[in-house]
C-alpha cells in the first residue's frame, strides 16, 4: 500500500545541488547570454566575471573580464570605423555582421562554460540576483554611447559640409 497522503501539495523529489552545498546568489547565466543581444557581449562578459567570483573561481572571472575588455574594444573600433570609413551596403552588412559574430565568439568562447557549470553544480536550486541595476546601468551606458556617436557624426557632417 502506498503511504502518501492523497491531499498533500505535489512536490518534486530532485537532487539538484550537490550534498550540502549553498549556491551564491547568481544572475542566471543563460539570461546575460541573452541579454548580450541587445546590449553587447561586454555586457554579459562584465555579469559573468561577477558570477566567478562569487562562485570563488578568480581564474574564469579573469577571463570573464579580458572577454569583457576585448568586446568593449571591439565595439569601439567597430563604431569609429563606421564613422570614419565611407558609406557602403556592403560594410553595413560587415558591422551588423559582425557584432553577432562577436557574440557567438564569446558565447562559445566563453559564456557557455559558467552556463554548464551552474547547471552541472546547482541545476537550477540557486538564488537569483536581480536584473534591476544591471539593466539599467546597461542601458544607460548603451544610450550615453549611442548619444556620443551620434554627436560625433553629427559633428562630422557638419564639419564636412560646403560653405
Amino acid at each position: 500500500m502506498d503511504d502518501r497522503n492523497p491531499y498533500a501539495p505535489p512536490r518534486a523529489e530532485v537532487a539538484d545541488a550537490g550534498a550540502g552545498e549553498r549556491a551564491p546568489p547568481l544572475w542566471n547565466p543563460n539570461a546575460t547570454a541573452l541579454w548580450g543581444l541587445l546590449l553587447t557581449p561586454t555586457f554579459s562578459a562584465i555579469l559573468q566575471a561577477k558570477n566567478w567570483r562569487a562562485l570563488g573561481d578568480a581564474a574564469r572571472a579573469a577571463s570573464a573580464q579580458r572577454w569583457a575588455i576585448g568586446t568593449a574594444v571591439f565595439t569601439l573600433v567597430s563604431a569609429a570605423l563606421a564613422m570614419v570609413l565611407p558609406e557602403s551596403p556592403a560594410l553595413d552588412t560587415l558591422f551588423r555582421f559582425s557584432g553577432l559574430g562577436i557574440l557567438l565568439v564569446w558565447y562559445y568562447g566563453n559564456g557557455k562554460a559558467q552556463v554548464e557549470h551552474v547547471k552541472e553544480r546547482f541545476g537550477s536550486a540557486y538564488p537569483r540576483r536581480g536584473w534591476a541595476v544591471p539593466l539599467l546601468v546597461g542601458f544607460a551606458v548603451l544610450i550615453a554611447f549611442l548619444l556620443v556617436v551620434f554627436m560625433l557624426a553629427l559633428l562630422s557632417a557638419i564639419a564636412d559640409a560646403p560653405p
